[in-house]
């Protein structure tokens, strides 16, 4: 239960690109800025992936990137959430059905959140954070935790 606490309070990402056209990556990034300020509501990037909390993965996952998706996945400790940026994240985007597509990053690891668009905005992104920490809240306390 500890460890839930954890991360309802200060949420750590980690970024992952899978291979995009850095489109979601720029949004991503933009979104940590202090424009938008995650850093009240406690989310700021982790130094390593032992330390995340939240994996953030944007781009098309392809044959060679899934296998480092879920090896990343696997390494990140306790409670786990991922966040799928993008439409290539979500399903491939424009390189569906591509040889070297393997699909979306639900296809290699379990997805909490997704956020749309091609690429999506910087607060829409931080609203999904937001929303899955909100989600998880109400989790514990429907489970008798405070």
């Amino acid at each position: 239960m500890e460890s839930i606490k954890l991360i309802r309070y200060s949420p750590w990402l980690v970024h992952f690109n899978t291979g995009a056209c850095n489109g979601c990556d720029i949004e991503v990034l933009a979104a940590i800025t202090p424009l938008y300020d995650p850093e009240r509501y406690g989310v700021r990037l982790a130094p390593s992936i032992r330390h995340g909390d939240i994996l953030v993965v944007t781009g098309v996952v392809t044959k060679k990137s899934a296998e480092r998706l879920k090896r990343l996945y696997e390494q990140m400790p306790g409670v786990k959430y991922v966040v799928a940026v993008g439409s290539c994240a979500y399903d491939g985007g424009v390189f569906k059905g591509s040889y070297s597509v393997v699909g979306g990053a639900n296809k290699v690891v379990p997805v909490h959140a997704y956020v749309p668009g091609c690429p999506p905005r910087p607060d829409e992104i931080l609203r999904a954070l937001l929303l899955l920490l909100q989600r998880e809240k109400q989790e514990v306390l429907e489970a008798g935790g405070k």
